[in-house]
């Protein structure tokens, strides 16, 4: 009896020890993911918004400005005046165009009457006739530099910075005034070059700006024409949706792909 109670603890001692490791076992297979789980993965990448519409506006000629009646941050109106010149000395050459190619029309008139008359030669009345275009051309001239004495704003936005202010003198080509139109945002990101295998146009994505960390849910709208070499980068451009609102450009977020391949 003593001998079969030896062996039957020493086989119970021997089953206990063999049923630990294997619940072991099956307790790390429970909690490891399994390897078709990463077999899809969210591609993520940083973004900003840019503005469509954005200008810098300069000036055409050279003169002290006389109004600028928006500021920094206020609203326009496409077609109103955002910058208005002194211009009464371009007034006043148009003026004096427009008196000349009244003289000139005189002129040409009279001479084409006399040559009905046989009293002057075609010679007088081509020149009357190149006096008459001369003093016009000149008329239009002053009356190009007239109309350029008022800036109006090329699309609805807001100013982003005036670059001088009213009553300064500003040369040729001097910068004025920022603006941008922040309903024409769009999304841009530099995506890696090997998401070429499955990004297309089209194709949605999130976008979530860190300023209002509300999500938006964009679209691809087109790819560059290039990928960066240093970087191996490309730039992808999306569209928001149509009624995002609250946000301005140059802000930044992070955009997300879904689960891809």
């Amino acid at each position: 009896m003593g001998r079969t109670s030896g062996l039957i603890l020493a086989a119970w001692c021997i089953a206990s020890v063999v049923a630990v490791p294997v619940q072991a076992a099956d307790d790390r297979l429970a909690t490891t993911p399994s390897r078709s789980s990463d077999a899809v993965t969210a591609h993520q990448a940083r973004g900003v918004l840019r503005a469509r519409d954005k200008a810098v506006l300069s000036s055409e000629q050279a003169g002290r400005i006389l109004a600028m009646p928006f500021g920094d941050g206020q609203p326009f109106d496409e077609g109103q005046v955002l910058v208005s010149f002194d211009c009464s000395a371009y007034r006043a050459r148009l003026k004096a165009a427009q008196a000349s190619v009244r003289v000139a029309q005189e002129e040409l008139g009279h001479a084409r009457q006399l040559a009905s008359l046989n009293s002057v030669g075609r010679f007088e009345v081509t020149l009357a006739e190149a006096r008459q275009a001369q003093a016009r051309a000149e008329a239009e001239i002053y009356a190009v530099q007239v109309e350029r004495c008022e800036i109006k704003a090329p699309f609805k936005g807001r100013v982003v910075e005036r670059l001088v202010q009213p009553h300064e003198s500003v040369a040729a080509g001097a910068p004025l005034l920022e603006i941008v139109d922040n309903t024409s945002l769009e999304v841009q990101l530099l995506v890696p070059s090997g998401w070429l295998g499955w990004l297309r146009p089209g194709q949605s994505f999130r976008f979530v700006p860190d300023e209002t960390r509300r999500p938006l849910q964009a679209r691809v709208e087109r790819l560059g024409a290039a990928i960066d070499e240093g970087s191996q980068t490309l730039l992808l451009i999306g569209t928001l949706p149509a009624d995002a609102s609250g946000l301005l450009a140059g802000m930044s977020g992070n955009a997300e792909f879904g689960d891809t391949p």
